[in-house]
């Protein structure tokens, strides 16, 4: 299980038993200043953002960047205002599709500078641990239908739930030999005349590494290595923060109109970067 921590630690003692080894951890009471978690009702970010345009995944299925039909398939990066996506998803208007806030390369800071202020630009003690800013910045707002796909990152990754619920299934990165990758043609979902999908290819694009494997439901027929994988599963509630390590895997899911923000700050590519590196090759 994930341990849970009472309190934000120390800078030094949060980078020798938590950055160091490579260990998640769900940290209470390290957001709880912050105005967000009071005031981030709907009807605020109506009268905050309001008929701002701004950057929403669509997709048919709630999958984006994610394999579907041998091709990994990215979702339709739709201009919409604000208060048009918070109306589907407070279901006041329907939509067969699904729709997530979730474009990354900081679109807190990029898109939504109003809501900085309710926040903080980045989390000082981690900042001081790493000696290092966050790389981005990122907000989360979308259906509980919209999955992440299992996958990894190269950041220490600090998730603050808002309000709502994620529920994530994480891997360490000893892992990767159970975890299978296959190369994919990169496709992106258009919507066509009759307000159907249409998967169309991005043929100029290099091929792209992704697992095609649902943990929630692996076809260990198929992968059948996976089955000495060892999962472990989480459920970050409101005012709480995980910390999720780079190079872990992580599959996510969330509760209807679950609000977040996380921090990306860039790993060091030292020792352990190497050993991964190391492992990744000799399992391909």
């Amino acid at each position: 299980s994930i341990p849970y921590l009472d309190r934000p630690p120390s800078p030094l003692d949060f980078y020798r038993e938590w950055v160091s080894p490579n260990k998640p951890c769900i940290i209470q009471n390290a957001i709880s200043h912050w105005p967000a978690l009071k005031k981030w009702t709907s009807a605020y970010l109506r009268e905050v953002v309001g008929a701002k345009v701004v950057s929403v995944a669509v997709t048919p299925n709630g999958y984006a960047d994610a394999v579907f039909q041998d091709r990994f398939v990215m979702p339709e990066e739709r201009q919409m205002p604000f208060m048009d996506f918070l109306d589907i998803v407070e279901k006041k208007v329907t939509s067969p599709n699904v729709f997530y806030v979730q474009k990354q390369c900081s679109n807190l800071t990029e898109e939504f500078p109003e809501l900085v202020c309710d926040v903080q630009p980045d989390i000082p003690w981690m900042s001081e641990a790493l000696g290092k800013k966050p790389d981005a910045v990122n907000f989360w707002l979308g259906e509980s239908a919209a999955v992440t796909s299992l996958h990894k990152d190269h950041y220490e990754n600090l998730y603050c739930v808002v309000s709502g619920e994620k529920h994530f299934l994480l891997h360490p990165p000893t892992d990767r030999p159970f975890i299978p990758y296959e190369l994919y043609q990169p496709a992106t979902y258009q919507v066509s005349e009759d307000g159907s999908f249409e998967i169309v290819d991005e043929k100029s694009a290099d091929k792209v590494p992704w697992i095609p494997l649902d943990p929630l439901n692996p076809n260990l027929e198929q992968y059948p290595e996976y089955a000495q994988a060892k999962p472990v599963q989480c459920t970050v509630k409101a005012g709480e923060m995980l910390y999720l390590p780079s190079l872990w895997f992580h599959h996510v899911q969330q509760s209807h109109g679950c609000i977040a923000v996380n921090y990306w700050y860039d790993m060091e590519y030292d020792l352990k970067y190497s050993y991964y590196q190391l492992l990744d090759c000799l399992t391909k």
